[in-house]
């Protein structure tokens, strides 16, 4: 059956042989995303938030959501361990859906402590490309009716608007009516990186750390972030 669909996938009229290692590996693959299914089910997942800083003065002026996994065997482990496995599949959407909501929840418990913050959170490119990721994002934000919307922020790679920019920058303006804004995460690692300044509407560039990390110390590193500043 398999080689079959594959044989039809093909464009038919070729042949295709069963490939036992290639089963094995697709039926490993569905048993881990099926775990990762069962930790989002069953509240394993979490957010951790970083804060941010401004430097110049101290101050925490917002906090980035990071998504972690509790497994109850192997301790916390992060999203490198885990995301990849479900990358190309639907569950990715659903992971990012919770981290939106629980993110949001987050940020109203705050506000009725008095603690005003932006959060940000990251959105996988197949998220983002959903036909109704806007009305789904509207719904998650009416849930929260005292919650300025803009206090979420959602941070997308440049790889994860490479597909179809036109689309993403329609997504994005809708959500931008809103009232969420968005940042370009790792930005100077694309392809276009200036095409997108000018065709997708963020607010913020977050650059790349390769670029960051040494600019102190190296002439060219600090070039590169002096001219996207």
């Amino acid at each position: 059956d398999q080689a079959m669909y594959q044989a039809k996938q093909r464009g038919r009229n070729c042949y295709q042989l069963f490939d036992s290692e290639q089963a094995r590996q697709q039926r490993d693959l569905s048993e881990q995303q099926a775990r990762v299914r069962d930790a989002l089910d069953s509240g394993e997942l979490c957010l951790y938030y970083q804060p941010k800083v401004d430097m110049q003065d101290g101050r925490v002026v917002g906090a980035e959501a990071l998504l972690r996994w509790q497994h109850p065997q192997l301790g916390l482990l992060s999203p490198a361990a885990f995301l990849p496995l479900i990358a190309d599949s639907p569950l990715i959407v659903a992971v990012g859906q919770w981290v939106i909501d629980t993110a949001l929840a987050q940020l109203d418990l705050w506000r009725r402590q008095g603690l005003v913050l932006t959060v940000s959170v990251n959105v996988a490119a197949s998220q983002l490309q959903q036909p109704d990721f806007a009305a789904q994002l509207a719904q998650s934000l009416a849930r929260y009716p005292a919650l300025p919307p803009a206090q979420l922020a959602l941070e997308i790679l440049e790889s994860a608007a490479l597909r179809d920019i036109g689309q993403v920058s329609a997504v994005m303006q809708a959500c931008a009516a809103l009232g969420v804004s968005f940042a370009l995460d790792d930005f100077g690692t694309g392809y276009s990186s200036l095409t997108y300044c000018k065709r997708l509407p963020a607010s913020l560039l977050k650059i790349d750390q390769s670029f960051v990390r040494d600019m102190l110390d190296n002439s060219e590193d600090r070039a590169l972030v002096e001219g996207v500043i």
